[in-house]
């Protein structure tokens, strides 16, 4: 039973975090936005939940309700879509989005503790792929869903379909027995009780591999964030064919081959490490900006998309797997998830932005190669990083020596 709710919630909760996000520029577009505000209200939202993710990363490692860290959010995509359905006003549309990336900042290290409590680390690796690959094919039903819908009853049955991924997801983890999950395996704790005591920021801040990931993971999603939004706006803007029917289809297009590369991801885990799937993911984004800036054409979804799939499949496996292994025994591993969503978060907040106001000025091809060069740091930093021999990782009062190398 733990493990068929938590694919199901894994499954539903995919459009539930993603919520209307690709459908919002579409949708606020519609109603006389322009890409810069669009991409500054998609920022604000983003600078809100990056302010978060430690804490709650914090807070999943404290708390012995995991579960409710995710029925909290899932009602606040329900609030959200009615304050949008309402009302496409500057300030409520901001505080939609506000409210829905705080309270979504917990998702990721609830799921991911949850599953760690649950599978300990010697299962953590393949579940947390499976939980990879049904988050991926959920958000693909869900985009091919709400393509459909949308393109049948307009963009408000989109915002109605999220509302029901979001009820089915709290009816999910509501569904998983407290007494399955384990509190001491879900945070990492050491097996030896006077290990583990430091502070989650002391862990932090002394980690050296995790910065390094961080900063690499802040570049690649500065230039990924932007890319599904401005390609929707831009096929729209060109007219290239039915708005919903379009975002659905990157959408469909990048989940689908996620879920492949989930699958894919977990297996190269298993038997070589994380080095080489991180380096396919970094390598796949400036590709993607090259391509998207030539192929503003409805067909161009696919390889654009494809790539997007790729790059963000094989991070969705590797990310949380990496950060397990490093921070076991240190009693903080949702801590380390809750900063490594902020590295992430932090491109991701800007990335809407800058892209936005790019395309506004420049033109949408200009901004898609902006934000591909500005993902190529990712690359070079990962590369650095991996050619370190080792690396110290603080945990309590011993350091284990991590070897970062291509078998990390």
């Amino acid at each position: 039973m733990p493990r068929r709710a938590l694919q199901s919630l894994n499954f539903f909760m995919a459009d539930m975090q993603a919520g209307v996000g690709p459908f919002l520029g579409v949708f606020l577009l519609s109603h006389g936005w322009q890409s810069g505000w669009i991409g500054t209200v998609m920022t604000l939202g983003g600078i809100a939940g990056v302010l978060m993710t430690v804490p709650a990363g914090a807070w999943v490692d404290a708390s012995a309700h995991k579960r409710s860290l995710v029925v909290i959010p899932g009602l606040c995509t329900v609030l959200a879509s009615a304050i949008i359905l309402e009302s496409q006003s500057f300030w409520p549309v901001v505080f939609s989005q506000v409210a829905t990336a705080i309270s979504g900042a917990a998702i990721g290290p609830a799921v991911s503790g949850i599953t760690l409590g649950i599978f300990k680390q010697s299962g953590f690796v393949r579940q947390n792929g499976l939980n990879q690959a049904y988050n991926h094919a959920g958000n693909a039903f869900g985009a091919a869903a709400s393509g459909v819908l949308g393109w049948k009853f307009g963009l408000p049955a989109v915002f109605a379909l999220a509302v029901v991924f979001a009820i089915v997801s709290i009816i999910s983890v509501i569904l998983i027995p407290p007494a399955a999950i384990d509190n001491r395996a879900a945070r990492g704790c050491p097996t030896d009780e006077t290990q583990g005591h430091m502070s989650g920021f002391e862990v932090l801040l002394t980690c050296k591999p995790l910065l390094l990931l961080a900063a690499a993971l802040a570049l690649f999603h500065l230039g990924n964030a932007a890319m599904l939004p401005l390609y929707g706006m831009a096929i729209a803007a060109d007219r290239q064919g039915d708005p919903a029917m379009v975002v659905g289809a990157t959408i469909l297009v990048a989940q689908t081959t996620m879920v492949l590369m989930s699958v894919l991801a977990m297996r190269m885990a298993e038997s070589r490490g994380y080095w080489l799937i991180l380096l396919i993911s970094f390598l796949a984004l400036p590709i993607r900006g090259i391509v998207a800036a030539f192929l503003i054409k409805s067909w161009g979804v696919f390889p654009v998309q494809i790539l997007d799939g790729v790059g963000a499949g094989l991070q969705s496996v590797a990310v949380p797997g990496l950060v397990a292994r490093i921070l076991d025994g240190t009693g903080r591993i949702n801590v380390g998830q809750g900063a490594l969503m902020t590295a992430q978060g932090i491109g991701a907040a800007l990335s809407p932005a800058l892209g936005g106001w790019l395309a506004q000025s420049h033109g949408y091809p200009a901004a898609f190669l902006t934000l591909g060069i500005l993902s190529a740091g990712s690359l070079i930093i990962w590369i650095r990083y991996a050619a370190s021999s080792a690396l110290v990782v603080s945990a309590g009062q011993n350091d284990q020596r991590v070897r970062v190398s291509r078998t990390v």
